[in-house]
Parts: C-alpha cells; structure tokens; sequence
C-alpha cells in the first residue's frame, strides 16, 4: 500500500497525536478483563516472569547444615551459601542497592517500563492469577457474563475454585517471604502446629491480604494509583526511548476492513479498527492514542497486532517497539553518545566492580587493632620497651572458632597475654589486651611498624592480619 496517496493531514505528526486527549484511565469503576492470546512477546512474558521462581525455591536451598540464604535479622547476619555478611559490611549492601537502582534507570532510559512488564512481582502475580481466572472462568465475553449471571451452583463452585487457588497462592507467598527470615523448615513446622512467632503470624497475615488483594482485585490499580514508578518514569523517556508506538503515518486514517473490501484499498491505513490492541492490554490502554502511563511497555499489543496484520496480508510493524526519533525519521543515535545512558553505564561498572572487590576480600574473621596511647610505651627493668594494644577478632562464621595471634616487627618481639589460642564466638567481636615487648636495641626509629596476624585453628586457611605502628623513645 502505497503512503504518497494518504491524505495531506497525515504528514503532521503531531496534529494526529492530539488523539491523546481523548484517552481515559480506568479508575476502578469497571474491571479490566484482558484478552490473552500467544505470541513472542507473552512467550518472553512468562519466560521473565519465571525469575520469581527463584524467590519461591530459594529459601528451600541447604548449605553447611543450614539454609543457604538466609536474612538472620535477631543476630544481625546475612548467610549466603558460604559467606557470611554482617552490619559492617554494610557498604556491599549499598553498592548492590545501587546497582539495582541504576540498572532499572538505565533500562528506563533505553526501552522504557521493561521492568513493569516482564519483570515487576506486581505484573508477575496478576498474570498467574488471571490466567487462572481465564482457564476456569474462560475469555473476556464469558468472564463479564459470568460476573453478571445469578448466584447458582456452578457459578459457586467456580468462584470458590478460583479464590481458593489464589487464597493458595498467596499463602505460598507469604510463608516463603517469612522464610528468607527464618529456617523455612521450621517456619512451617511452627505455622502447622501453631507455635509461630507473632511477626511470622502478622508477616503472614499481611502477605496473604496483599498478594490477595492486589493480583487478584487490584491489578492494573496498582500501576496507576500504588506505584511510584509509574510516576516518574515520564522524567527518565528520552525521544530515543524505544516503546511500544503506533505507526500513525502508516495506520491512519483507520477504519474497518468490510467483507469484500480490496486491502489495497488506499482510502484506509493499515489499522483496520478491530480493537484487539486494546483488549489484550492489562491495563486497558490504546496504545493508538499515544503513549500513556498506564502502558507497561509488555508488548502484547504487538503480539496481537501482528496477528491481525498477518490476516489482512499486511506487514507486521504497524504496533511495535521504537523510538519517537524513528517514528519522525530523524536518525538513530547510537546508544554510546547518549549522555544517561554512560552515565548509568559508568555508575553500574562502579558499583559491580565494588560489589566483586568485596566479595572476593571478605573474610570469614575481621581483625583491628587499637594502640593504647596512655602511655605511648613503657621502659621495662630489662631495659625492653613494652606498648599495649587492644585486639578486637569479629566472627564472622556460623561456628566458634579458636584463633592465634602472632605479630610481625622489629628482631626480638614478644607478645604476652596471647600465649594460648584465643576464643572467637560465631557472629560476635571478641577484645582481648595484649602486650608487645621490642629491646630497645632493636628499635630503628620512634616508631616501627609491626604486622598483627590472626588464623584459625579449626581452619588454618582463615586467617587475616592488621599493620599497626610500635612506639619507642625518641633517639
């Protein structure tokens, strides 16, 4: 179908999009029962979605004779698999709340609410809990019909499976966000026989009215009204932000193909009016009107675009995901030479290269040492000089462990006070007071370093050391 005999209007691109005004958002009056039907895009839909499988299996994985991740609040602790992170390192946790944060934005900026669309928990539990809803209740027409019909048997006994399965559902989900917690084993175990903590009780509580509430009644609500994201991500689009876009040159003017109607027929664009945008839309947008907030840029308007396109013999493309640059034909800027995109690429680059450092640094015991400075040193009758340092030894295995300290310093050094093997209890900082004796002979300076080192004996490969100074008389 040729454009060059489209009508005059069509070459204003933003005279057609004044359509946006006309667009209006669902606040709940009415409820949103989307068509669903297959495609490339739900297919992605659900393989993204799988991800939160993790968070079900998770809490489930063993290692050491415990759970394998594990947020240990009451002792301050995060186990994972074989590492143990506590309060003090606390700037990992930073640094990961940073990469996530910029990743979502960097994402934003490049293609839009990708996130809301194929990854959120939000779009994740509405999904399951309307596909249950569509395998038992059946399509959109059958589903409002239903909503309509009279209370009778068939109509309870499909109602009571659906909200069982979700009630389910959300059960599973607020048991297995307790169990990030606590050992989920036990957790269960407490919950069957009613012997549960307060906060699991009101954990779960809490869990089951959400997960209820807002996959099962709320849905697209959510996005528009109870997320923030939804809110400032008009500030993150850039003209080169690729979305979900209506052609609009090549689409309108529309209207519907009559039996018998030549598809060649130049009088119509490609869009043949047949809605099915709009009723495969979660959130019950027409992405024909312009980019809209409640639009998470899911795709399935593509899906079910293509579709009808491949019924009309017309080419896919008519919905699918550019940028407005490329719907105005400007050219394409390489995603190199756009300021926020590097800028997120360099914050992400800094925060994983932090991330890495310290995990491959830590170490499953801490050491730091405090040299008492009242007094400096102490002249000895043997004619040594003595310093006296407070050692603190942080724990930061699932077991208690006996460690050594040995020191590292001028000819001559002794310890006391450290003779026998130091005990360090699982997950706490242990402070012991050693004395240093250096002769005085030995001393090349006012003051030597001197290298502090603790090792485990139960592991001989846990060990970390500390460099500190040892402070004599003036020469």
């Amino acid at each position: 179908m040729s454009n060059n005999s489209r009508p005059e209007q069509n070459a204003n691109l933003s005279d057609l999009y004044e359509e946006a005004g006309h667009w209006h958002v669902n606040t709940g009056g009415e409820t949103i029962h989307a068509k669903r039907i297959g495609g490339r895009f739900r297919r992605l839909k659900w393989m993204t979605s799988s991800i939160w499988l993790l968070f079900f299996l998770g809490p489930y994985l063993r290692w050491g004779g415990r759970q394998a991740i594990l947020y240990d609040i009451p002792n301050r602790q995060f186990h994972f698999f074989g590492l143990t992170i506590l309060p003090q390192d606390v700037w990992m946790l930073s640094l990961v709340l940073l990469f996530l944060a910029i990743v979502l934005i960097g994402a934003t900026v490049i293609a839009g609410r990708v996130f809301c669309g194929f990854f959120c928990f939000q779009t994740a539990w509405t999904d399951v809990f309307t596909w249950i809803e569509d395998k038992l209740e059946g399509p959109p027409a059958k589903r409002r019909k239903l909503d309509k019909a009279p209370w009778d048997a068939t109509k309870i006994r499909i109602k009571f499976t659906k909200h069982f399965l979700w009630l389910l559902i959300a059960v599973v989900t607020g048991v297995t966000f307790a169990g990030w917690f606590t050992d989920i084993y036990q957790l269960w175990y407490d919950f069957f026989t009613l012997q549960a903590h307060p906060a699991a009780w009101v954990t779960l509580g809490l869990f089951i009215a959400g997960t209820y509430i807002l996959a099962g009644f709320m849905r697209e609500q959510v996005c528009f009204w109870l997320c923030p994201y939804s809110r400032i991500q008009g500030v993150m689009y850039e003209p080169e932000t690729i979305l979900p876009t209506y052609d609009v040159k090549r689409g309108e003017p529309r209207g519907r193909l009559k039996k018998g109607a030549s598809v060649d027929d130049d009088q119509f664009g490609d869009c043949v009016d047949c809605n099915l945008c709009v009723a495969v839309c979660p959130t019950g947008v027409d992405i024909r009107h312009g980019q809209q907030e409640g639009c998470i840029t899911c795709g399935l308007c593509i899906d079910a675009c293509d579709q009808v396109m491949d019924k009309v013999n017309r080419p896919h493309g008519l919905i699918r995901y550019a940028s407005l640059d490329e719907i105005e034909g400007k050219p394409r800027i390489a995603l190199f030479k756009r300021p926020k995109v590097l800028v997120s690429l360099a914050i992400i680059t800094i925060a994983l290269l932090g991330i890495i450092y310290g995990v491959a640094n830590i170490s499953g015991i801490e050491l730091k040492v405090l040299h008492d400075r009242q007094p400096l040193f102490v002249l000895q009758s043997d004619g040594s000089i003595q310093n006296r340092y407070e050692i603190k030894v942080l724990n930061k295995t699932s077991q208690d462990i006996h460690v050594k300290l040995t020191a590292e310093g001028p000819a001559g050094l002794k310890i006391a006070g450290a003779e026998k093997a130091l005990v360090a209890p699982k997950g706490n900082i242990s402070a012991y007071t050693v004395f240093v004796r250096v002769p005085k002979k030995n001393l090349a300076g006012e003051r030597v370093p001197i290298i502090f080192r603790v090792s485990a004996q139960e592991q001989p490969d846990l060990s970390t050391e500390y460099e500190s100074m040892f402070f004599g008389p003036r020469r």
